[in-house]
């Protein structure tokens, strides 16, 4: 039986579409990755022994996903699509959301696209399409530095615009809090997840011409508490050849808001930190500082129709911690080589390194580690 067949009407199945599909004029399509990889992490643990495992996504995060788009007529398209995301290894969800993207809007030929619901925040979208560190993944799902530093990629409850013409894209968005803004008054108020109850607004520019592709965007967060965070990001790419080449830098501030109430302004600190934290994103020890910066830059090369080599190395700066316990820096280096079977499948090998330095908070975890090394290999096929 014809595959194309096959996924259309499982994907019809899955939305529950009944009418004839010659009155229907839609196109559905049905997409994925599977991505499985073997990991070990050097300082690890409680004691530091380090760590073998393997993981649901190596260089990309498994997921499935179906994309709708049905011609409207005079150059306009209803769009939509759904997103999930998994762990291959145990093939659970890789978040409390089922769908990390879940949104529905229109497409005009002329004046860009609207689209409402959880989608790819302004940060996310400019660094990915103007100065990725891999184009051909474009992170490394293992270890992602710069992906700390986008406070959370997504948002709930978003409107977002984008417009294109000719080299030049610009976006907008803006997201609801939906009434869960605080102050809060008891810790049974905070929230247990971050994005549920935040409220974001910001927009981002780039243009994209003959190999040269460079853009910049801003992206303001306010935390349930009330707190601001600004966060910039600038940088760009170019490819000639077999050759790329990325820059880029980012910024997070925090402004508070309730700085005169103790819980609130904690209750923010505790979300911040979250953005800021986590191994699969390179992330560190947050504390009570308020400002972090990074800076990026990096190349690949296709040594080979099927294998393509890339190396990337990130610096961070940490300050505004009362007491000084929280400031100080932090160095990521990754090599990655891929090896593709066809255009849907590859092999990976990455080598990634991390060192942080500072006050005497400034560590990787809770196990005090200030340096790690990981050695990830696995197996990606796209669908």
């Amino acid at each position: 039986m014809n595959s194309s067949f096959v996924k259309k009407a499982v994907a019809l199945a899955v939305l529950g579409v009944t009418a004839p599909l010659a009155f229907a004029q839609s196109s559905v399509q049905l997409y994925g990755i599977v991505d499985a990889a073997v990991r070990h992490t050097t300082n690890q643990g409680v004691n530091k022994s380090g760590l073998t495992e393997m993981i649901g996504g190596g260089m990309s995060q498994s997921r499935w996903g179906i994309n709708v788009t049905e011609d409207l007529g005079g150059g306009l398209s209803a769009i939509a699509n759904l997103e999930a995301r998994f762990l291959t290894d145990s093939g659970v969800s890789a978040s409390t959301n089922f769908f990390q993207q879940s949104w529905v809007g229109l497409r005009s030929k002329s004046f860009g696209q609207i689209t409402m619901g959880r989608q790819y925040n302004m940060l996310f979208d400019v660094v990915t399409s103007t100065y990725s560190s891999f184009p051909y993944s474009p992170y490394m799902e293992a270890y992602k530095p710069e992906i700390g530093m986008s406070m959370g990629a997504r948002a709930n409850n978003m409107l977002k615009y984008v417009a294109e013409f000719g080299p030049v894209r610009g976006a907008l968005q803006y997201s609801f809090d939906e009434g869960n803004k605080g102050p809060f008054t008891s810790a049974a108020q905070v929230p247990t997840a971050v994005g549920g109850a935040t409220k974001t607004a910001g927009g981002y520019l780039r243009y994209s011409d003959k190999g040269l592709s460079v853009g910049g965007g801003f992206l303001r967060t306010t935390l349930p508490a009330g707190t601001d965070v600004d966060a910039w990001t600038l940088g760009g790419s170019y490819r000639t050849g077999p050759l790329y080449f990325n820059v880029g830098y980012g910024l997070n501030k925090r402004k508070d808001a309730y700085s005169a109430n103790p819980f609130n302004a904690a209750v923010d600190s505790t979300l911040l930190s979250l953005y800021w934290q986590g191994s699969s994103n390179g992330g560190f020890m947050a504390g009570n500082a308020d400002k972090r910066q990074m800076y990026k830059i990096g190349f690949g090369y296709q040594i080979t129709p099927q294998i393509n080599a890339g190396m990337h190395y990130f610096h961070a700066k940490q300050s505004g911690s009362v007491g000084g316990a929280f400031n100080g820096k932090a160095d990521f280096m990754v090599a990655v080589v891929d090896y593709a079977f066809s255009k849907r499948t590859d092999a990976y090998f990455g080598v990634d390194h991390t060192k942080v330095s500072g006050g005497a908070n400034v560590v990787l975890d809770s196990n005090g580690a200030t340096k790690r090394t990981g050695i990830t290999i696995g197996l990606r096929h796209r669908f």
